[in-house]
């Protein structure tokens, strides 16, 4: 009998400087396929989820509030995801599209939250299976916006500065911050993000470009691991 090649991962992309960082190393080196899906380029939603073994939604600037003609498809390839089981995995503005998709709400965070800052694993079942004995880290961080917990989702991480940093429901996980960064990544946003690092500097939450990149390397070492970790569990429930 003649094995069926494996399906691939779409990772939906929003912006160019957004991309898979991590996350490809990581599929790369378990030889999943994946294909990167170029919202930002103009490319349309695809009609169905139903080819793919997975959903990845990764980060970018906009909200999931605006009034943009590929939300609304994208929220509806997440619910079909879902309602087939095929598992959903979202980075800050794609964890927020996850938790609209299942009704909950995205509202202004309190503070801008940008740069290195840690988050308190929480003490459930679900942040076990997630996290294993990893009690806390230090994530990096872009957002403005933040999500309420869907029905049914168990809250993950926290930070002093947002409370609702990660949740997931089965095989389905949404983070706030973000877990798949590269230095190329950090570098990058630092530079195209100057000018929105000027006008928030009086947030408390706020590190500048240069406190980002220092020991950058260290910083890296250490998140890679919590997303190997997180990653690892997740394609457990490829299908």
């Amino acid at each position: 009998m003649t094995q069926q090649p494996m399906k691939s991962i779409i990772i939906f992309r929003f912006l160019e400087r957004e991309g898979a960082g991590y996350l490809g190393d990581f599929l790369n080196a378990q030889n999943i396929p994946w294909q990167l899906h170029e919202i930002d380029e103009g490319k349309p939603a695809p009609a169905s989820i139903l080819g793919y073994s997975g959903v990845v939604l990764m980060g970018g600037p906009m909200s999931v509030n605006d009034d943009l003609p590929w939300i609304a498809p994208i929220l509806a390839l997440i619910r079909e995801a879902i309602d087939n089981d095929i598992p959903v995995l979202g980075h800050c503005l794609g964890g927020q599209f996850i938790s609209k998709a299942l009704g909950a709400t995205i509202t202004q965070n309190t503070v801008k939250e940008i740069g290195w800052g840690e988050v308190i694993v929480s003490q459930n079942a679900a942040a076990k299976t997630w996290f294993g004995s990893i009690q806390s880290f230090n994530a990096f961080h872009w957002h403005g916006e933040t999500f309420s917990l869907p029905e049914g989702a168990t809250h993950l991480l926290a930070s002093p500065y947002c409370q609702h940093q990660a949740w997931s429901i089965g095989k389905h996980l949404a983070f706030q911050t973000h877990i798949e960064m590269t230095a190329e990544m950090v570098q990058k946003w630092c530079e195209e993000g100057a000018q929105e690092l000027s006008e928030s500097a009086a947030s408390p939450a706020l590190q500048q470009a240069e406190a980002m990149q220092q020991e950058l390397p260290l910083h890296l070492f250490f998140l890679q691991k919590v997303a190997k970790q997180v990653y690892t569990q997740w394609i457990k429930g490829l299908v």
